[in-house]
């Protein structure tokens, strides 16, 4: 009887032996390691060629909005949306919106799109920016909204990266998102209209990952809004914020974060908040998760 029993208890032990080796193994040659990388290599990896003519094409939609599309440093079709105030002025100042993974650039101008809510809200805080005579622009990022390519989606980027040790397409995604913003950038300010001296960046979650690479990378940006940024750490380090933030010198910088992101720890955010070296620089963190409350919002109307 004992031996029997023995026999079963190893049979049962076997198959969660099977998996703990499979699992060291995973992590012995599949997985992600943190591999830093020095800070001005990450910045020559952003290096690009302005295009001479963007092709700027716009279609008006409604009062005051326009549908866009143009040619990115790399000739890839990038497509958003810009927005003026009602009230005219001679020189508007500009908000450039930056969505969340998964979201496109509709988010910041509606509180549901194709029946799913808006829960980050971003919508509200492009209807305070146009109250305070904002231009609003977003644009789609790579592998996202209008720019999804069937034969790469978002899903097999995330899985190579998590599951395959694959990053290659995901800081693709990231650096060239970044790019096509200042390909956006550029024109800004080329057009007559608009302030390109007065200059908002603001991004919520991959949006605030975004926004903060860009404001280090780009001397023309005035102020950043970065509403709960994943932490990033060096398995990615191409495309972590917390390896150039050290740049953020200029700019205004105004962090929002949650007590109890899944996506970053409260010590993550101390460490981000710490490295950002401007000394215009505001951390305001919120009770719950990656979600925000809403009265969030009224903290990004104080800092426009």
């Amino acid at each position: 009887m004992s031996m029997r029993l023995k026999f079963s208890q190893r049979m049962i032990l076997l198959p969660g032996l099977a998996i703990g080796c499979l699992a060291a193994l995973w992590y012995a040659f599949i997985a992600l390691k943190e591999e830093p990388v020095a800070r001005d290599e990450i910045v020559a990896s952003y290096a690009y060629r302005a295009p001479a003519d963007i092709g700027m094409s716009m279609q008006e939609t409604g009062e005051g909005q326009f549908e866009f599309s143009y040619r990115s440093f790399d000739g890839a079709l990038v497509n958003g949306r810009i927005s003026y105030p009602p009230v005219r002025q001679e020189k508007y100042p500009v908000l450039v919106g930056m969505a969340a993974m998964g979201r496109g650039y509709q988010r910041w101008w509606v509180d549901s799109f194709k029946g799913r809510p808006t829960v980050t809200r971003v919508n509200e805080i492009t209807e305070l920016a146009s109250k305070k005579g904002y231009v609003v622009v977003a644009i789609d990022a790579r592998f996202h909204g209008t720019r999804k390519d069937p034969n790469r989606t978002l899903g097999s980027i995330m899985n190579d990266l998590h599951y395959f040790g694959n990053k290659r397409d995901y800081e693709a995604m990231i650096r060239n998102t970044v790019l096509d913003y200042r390909v956006l950038m550029d024109w800004i300010a080329q057009q007559p209209d608009l302030d390109g001296g007065n200059l908002t960046l603001a991004g919520y979650s991959m949006g605030a990952q975004v926004a903060l690479l860009a404001s280090a990378l780009d001397p023309r940006v005035d102020r950043v809004i970065a509403m709960v940024p994943p932490h990033i750490d060096d398995k990615t380090a191409v495309v972590s914020p917390k390896n150039l933030a050290g740049l953020i010198k200029k700019p205004g910088v105004l962090l929002i974060t949650a007590d109890d992101d899944e996506y970053a720890s409260r010590e993550d955010n101390l460490h981000l908040y710490d490295a950002i070296a401007s000394k215009d620089k505001q951390h305001q963190a919120f009770t719950g998760g990656h979600i925000l409350p809403g009265d969030y919002i009224e903290a990004v109307g104080g800092w426009l």
